[in-house]
């Protein structure tokens, strides 16, 4: 029997300048000798290469051509190698490679700036000499363009979320080099364009107090928010029922993240009051009655932005402005630099309540119920706000009771919808974190379970397990996904509470049929790793016994954790206190009269006046965001940050 032509080496293309020399190399196994005959082809035409009957060919780079080489045995059997390709440079510096050069990629073309209009196509190139020819991979802002995988970037309609920093990787096996990063800035024809350097988001909403009545609605609007400016290219951390340690700390954290050029949002929805044109949120671990030692100034934390030199600052407070404790001592607060950089929206104006709406299963507040609506809108940021005012002040619910407020010192037309040009070839990346990955494991008996991880918000994540077809030789299948053990740092949503964030789930994410399922909350709190354990009870079908087999998954600190860490975060005299079960409930206050007409009912939001029997006259506030203690942590986070694959 013949044994067939196996080609045991293939020839590769190449990438070189003119008049350089290489070798073309082709081998071939079989049971007689082999002859070999070279082939080119340049344009339409191909033909035999005279006196090329070797298994490597010299070739002296002239012009771009491909090659093949056939491979003929003794029984006039004959096999063909791959086509490649000689791509010949013809205006290349002879200077460009370096002396010793070993075949690895060498740039000689940059892709350039570009700004392009929105709708219209944006295309990008760069070059690279090589043997073997290089690979090339697009890189925005340090992610990689998992379809963009050739010299030319071709986006054939271009979106504002397309702006940003690009630069592709040449590779082959002798190694890579990177282009030059360029930023690229997809627009409307404004007569001035605006870009931020990065876009980050904070968002807090505290629903379950220890000391003050339960709210509703600030659970749905974070999670709302976070989706929506996610659409905008805004990378956000949202974080549930914070005590007054873990929001001072989220907030320095955040502070630590913003810089030259960034556009900076920070929403809060809970109970707060105002107090001699000062406004204070209030933690839930905050007693009675307010006083501003034990609550976090909106002013210091807007000025601290200021002083990262941010291009835009956005504070949006939806919580009330009641006067409140008038012989309280006011924080220390600076005033803030004439920069012409902050605004401020308000979901009530001086003195007055905010609202929730309350509709079916969902709660949502009056001012997120028309942000919302407003919120993608390509135009001036206050120009937008002035939109959800107009909005808010049409709505019969709260006629007289409730109209937004903004202030600015905006002196530019920004946008949120403006594009992202990083000063860096990628942003740090802080809200994607230590995400956890959907995985498949499986017991000794052969049952496979898929575990899911959903992060709801920052310091929320829902895990659920689902059981895949069992083997055949077992029967009465039971899967039980076990709780960690409950202790001062985990925090699991009871039973009766988990339908508002299976809910909000199912608005995002692709509900399926979940064997077990449950969530895990206040994962700020989280200092060690978790352990979850899966029991699978099953009937072995040769023996008819029951039989239990157990799988154990650990859950790794999350870097939210790690921001909140003991070692690295010591706010004074206040203690951690746990989340507890249930924190996710909304809102339940009292019911205001609304017209009939309404198919939901208006409830009150934070902000009631509580009695002052023991009013506050101690000095102001201690420094929430003192950031004399963090470089030990942010640089933590610059490390675990994604987005640090880039050059």
């Amino acid at each position: 029997m013949q044994k067939a032509i196996v080609i045991t080496e293939q020839p590769v293309s190449v990438s070189v300048p003119v008049g350089y020399s290489f070798t073309l190399r082709c081998r071939a196994e079989a049971c007689t000798s082999l002859q070999y005959q070279w082939f080119c082809q340049h344009q339409s035409a191909c033909c035999q290469i005279p006196g090329a009957t070797e298994q490597d060919l010299l070739i002296t780079a002239q012009q771009t051509q491909l090659y093949t080489c056939r491979i003929n045995d003794l029984y006039k059997n004959a096999i063909f190698s791959n086509w490649v390709k000689v791509e010949v440079h013809q205006c290349v510096a002879r200077d460009l490679l370096p002396q010793l050069w070993r075949g690895e990629p060498v740039i000689i073309l940059n892709p350039i700036e570009q700004k392009v209009e929105v709708g219209k196509p944006l295309q990008l190139q760069c070059a690279a000499m090589g043997v073997p020819a290089p690979s090339f991979q697009w890189y925005r802002n340090g992610n990689v363009l998992e379809h963009q995988k050739k010299k030319k970037l071709w986006i054939s309609h271009a979106k504002v979320s397309d702006s940003g920093t690009y630069l592709c990787c040449a590779s082959n096996s002798h190694g890579e080099h990177w282009t030059n990063a360029v930023d690229i800035h997809v627009g409307t024809c404004r007569s001035e364009k605006f870009f931020a350097t990065d876009k980050i988001a904070l968002l807090v909403g505290n629903n379950h107090y220890q000391h003050h009545p339960n709210l509703m609605a600030p659970v749905t609007d974070v999670f709302e928010l976070s989706l929506l400016l996610k659409q905008l290219g805004f990378q956000v951390v949202s974080l549930l029922d914070l005590n007054k340690a873990e929001m001072m700390t989220a907030v320095s954290r955040f502070l630590q993240l913003l810089g030259k050029g960034v556009y900076a949002i920070f929403y809060y929805a809970g109970h707060g009051y105002e107090h001699s044109g000062r406004n204070y949120m209030v933690p839930i671990d905050a007693p009675q009655p307010y006083a501003p030692e034990n609550c976090i100034s909106v002013q210091r934390i807007l000025q601290k932005m200021q002083q990262r030199q941010t291009a835009l600052n956005l504070i949006l407070l939806d919580t009330c402005r009641k006067w409140y404790n008038p012989e309280c001592a006011l924080s220390q607060v600076q005033p803030l630099e004439p920069w012409g950089n902050t605004v401020y929206g308000y979901a009530t104006s001086e003195d007055a309540e905010a609202y929730e709406l309350q509709d079916g299963e969902f709660s949502s507040g009056i001012f997120m119920k028309y942000l919302k609506k407003h919120i993608l809108q390509e135009k001036k940021v206050t120009h937008m706000l002035e939109d959800v005012l107009e909005d808010i002040g049409r709505d019969p619910l709260v006629t007289g009771k409730q109209v937004m407020e903004i202030k600015h010192t905006l002196k530019e037309a920004r946008a949120l919808t403006d594009p992202i040009c990083p000063l860096g070839a990628a942003a740090l990346r802080w809200e994607h974190n230590h995400e956890l990955l959907d995985e498949i494991v499986m017991f000794p008996c052969g049952a496979q379970v898929e575990l899911r991880f959903h992060q709801v918000f920052s310091n929320v994540i829902y895990v659920c397990a689902k059981l895949q077809a069992p083997p055949s030789h077992i029967a009465d299948v039971r899967l039980l996904l076990c709780r960690p053990t409950e202790r001062q740092d985990v925090a699991i949503l009871k039973d009766s509470c988990a339908d508002q964030v299976e809910s909000l789930l199912a608005s995002v994410y692709k509900q399926e049929e979940q064997d077990c399922a449950f969530q895990l909350t206040g994962l700020q709190k989280i200092q060690t790793d978790v352990l979850l354990q899966l029991d699978l009870h099953y009937t072995q079908l040769s023996t008819k016994q029951r039989t239990c087999e157990s799988l154990q998954k650990i859950l790794q600190k999350s870097l939210v954790a790690q921001l909140f860490s003991h070692r690295n975060s010591t706010p004074p005299n206040y203690q951690q206190t746990p989340v507890s079960a249930g924190s996710l409930c909304l809102r339940d206050t009292s019911t205001l009269s609304a017209s009939p007409k309404a198919q939901a009912s208006l409830r009150m939001g934070s902000g009631h006046s509580l009695p002052n029997s023991n009013p506050s006259n101690s000095c102001s506030e201690p420094e929430e965001n003192d950031e004399s203690n963090l470089s030990e942590l942010c640089s933590a986070l610059l490390r675990a940050g994604p987005g640090q694959d880039c050059p």
